[in-house]
């Protein structure tokens, strides 16, 4: 766990930088034009489907029957804004997990892992996959875990798939220009439990506000420092062991 609290506080300090600024604003920029644009062009398709939800639930009746104009008005405008947030959200991630990655891997390598050797095993075609994946079993998870809502169990969604969703993320592209082929299978089969956590605790901070302004880079930054530093105690460990081994 000490590890996990290293990298959230590495991350904060680097976070604070001014050269962080325009890594940290452009994603959020873009998915927010993205979602405008889109919620614009679709606003009369996405206020039906909201509608026929309510009428799922015997709502829309008393919505258009009984409730004020303005009412009704303001509890569409209301889930409209309810769905847009982590909309930007989870496109900001994506797109720093694509296209900020390596201003980030190069600003705490040098910072912080000077010596630490890149190996280059991992790929942008394997980034991209990797984001495709991360993004559909994210929906899945949603989509599966929807009757919980009606249970009064829905509240722990979002925690699950923002956890999900970060450590599938950040985990391979953390490791993507320093770590080989080798290292990073190796890496990313140990330690699961511990980067749903750091996932987890990242997570938490999508849900905060003004916080969440930050958070995608924040937890970009805490996987980079988080598997930087257990890829160079793994090349430690190795190079001892092949010290002793020849002796």
């Amino acid at each position: 766990m000490s590890q996990i609290l290293n990298a959230i506080a590495y991350a904060t300090r680097d976070l604070l930088r001014f050269k962080m600024i325009w890594i940290m604003v452009w994603p959020i920029l873009v998915s927010i034009l993205l979602w405008f644009v889109i919620g614009w062009l679709f606003w009369d398709t996405f206020s039906e489907l909201i509608f026929l939800g309510f009428a799922e639930f015997g709502f829309r009746e008393w919505m258009e029957g009984q409730a004020p104009g303005w009412l009704a008005y303001s509890i569409q405008w209301f889930i409209h804004i309810l769905f847009f947030i982590p909309l930007v959200i989870i496109t900001t991630l994506i797109i720093t997990a694509i296209f900020s990655m390596p201003a980030l891997i190069n600003h705490v390598a040098k910072r912080h892992y000077p010596h630490l050797k890149r190996e280059s095993g991992g790929t942008i075609s394997g980034s991209v996959v990797n984001a495709l994946y991360a993004t559909f079993m994210y929906i899945l998870i949603w989509i599966i875990t929807l009757p919980l809502w009606a249970f009064g169990a829905g509240i722990i969604v979002p925690f699950i798939a923002a956890a999900f969703l970060n450590q599938q993320l950040f985990r391979y592209d953390a490791l993507s220009e320093h770590a080989n082929h080798d290292e990073i299978k190796k890496l990313l089969a140990s330690s699961r439990f511990p980067l749903w956590n750091l996932g987890l605790l990242t997570g938490f901070l999508q849900y905060i506000p003004i916080i969440n302004f930050f958070a995608p880079v924040l937890t970009a930054l805490a996987f980079i420092h988080y598997e930087l530093a257990r890829l160079e105690k793994n090349r430690t460990h190795t190079t001892q062991v092949a010290i002793a081994d020849n002796a």
